[in-house]
């Protein structure tokens, strides 16, 4: 029988838990909800008797569950001795953006009748999901994410179609200025080279045009960095792929994530998709800048 592959989703409440569930059971997952941890162990036994309908699990724990969820990280151990390693997908969200949804959706957090306010409801939350997060094998920030760009990364990462290459990798452009992603494996710094945000006609652009992608290679160092990234992560993607690395975030910035950086990671994502790569290409930025210059 093929391997199993058990995801178990988790993280702040308002991230994103409730579409990532969807997409998992779109891509052929049997989902389960709210699952008090201690009955993961008696889910395994259940899939040794329907082993084709439960080849592929993804559970929604959280802290829905309660005192509950002091014994995940135990019974995740636990399943893992009887053969059925889980992996932790953790969904993370900045509090502004958590206490906006919560506004909008006029939905109650799971905490909020312990705490006076929704933004003191989201910190406690933090607190409570500190080891579960420690212990995840991805984290992904839904702050900026449209519900598309979520459903192409998780497809990308968690897809249960075999690629040639064994390994899904997230090509990320962003601002330096708004913060470096907290889900980047490795970080790269464009911001040295030519900047079109300086020419008039090019700054309400961005990086997916063909005129800022002609002004950015017409620095002679965009080529040669260019070719030399590309070599990099021919050489090391291999060599994440032997050590079991399912999923990897390259992220490339510059100064406010719209020109330079998109230019170079449209470029590396087609590089890797012409070598057989599972490609996801992010552009986290963008339409803040966009937004910012009309605005302006």
């Amino acid at each position: 029988m093929k391997s199993k592959r058990w995801v178990l989703i988790t993280g702040m409440s308002g991230s994103g838990k409730t579409l990532v569930s969807h997409i998992f059971e779109d891509l052929g997952y049997f989902c389960v909800d709210n699952l008090p941890p201690r009955l993961l162990p008696m889910l395994v036994d259940l899939s040794k008797e329907h082993p084709q309908q439960m080849q592929y699990v993804a559970l929604v724990i959280d802290t829905r569950c309660g005192e509950m969820l002091s014994e995940l990280i135990e019974n995740v151990r636990l399943v893992a001795e009887r053969g059925v390693p889980i992996q932790i997908l953790f969904l993370d969200c900045s509090d502004e953006q958590l206490v906006q949804r919560f506004r909008e959706t006029r939905r109650k957090h799971p905490l909020f009748h312990q705490h006076p306010t929704i933004l003191e409801s989201i910190r406690a939350e933090r607190v409570l999901l500190e080891e579960v997060r420690a212990s995840a094998d991805r984290v992904i920030d839904t702050s900026r994410l449209a519900p598309h760009e979520l459903r192409a990364q998780i497809e990308a990462e968690y897809g249960v179609v075999e690629q040639k290459a064994g390994i899904a990798v997230n090509v990320l452009s962003f601002g330096f200025k708004y913060g470096v992603p907290p889900e980047a494996d490795l970080v790269f710094d464009v911001r040295f080279l030519a900047n079109p945000h300086y020419v008039p006609h090019l700054r309400a652009l961005d990086g997916r045009n063909p005129l800022i992608r002609n002004y950015v290679f017409s620095d002679p160092l965009a080529q040669e960095f260019l070719s030399k990234l590309e070599e990099l992560v021919d050489f090391t993607l291999p060599q994440y792929i032997r050590e079991g690395k399912a999923y990897l975030t390259i992220a490339i910035g510059c100064t406010g994530g719209q020109h330079r950086s998109v230019v170079i990671a449209e470029q590396v994502g087609r590089f890797l998709l012409e070598k057989g790569y599972r490609v996801n290409i992010q552009h986290r930025d963008v339409n803040r800048n966009a937004q910012a210059f009309l605005e302006g």
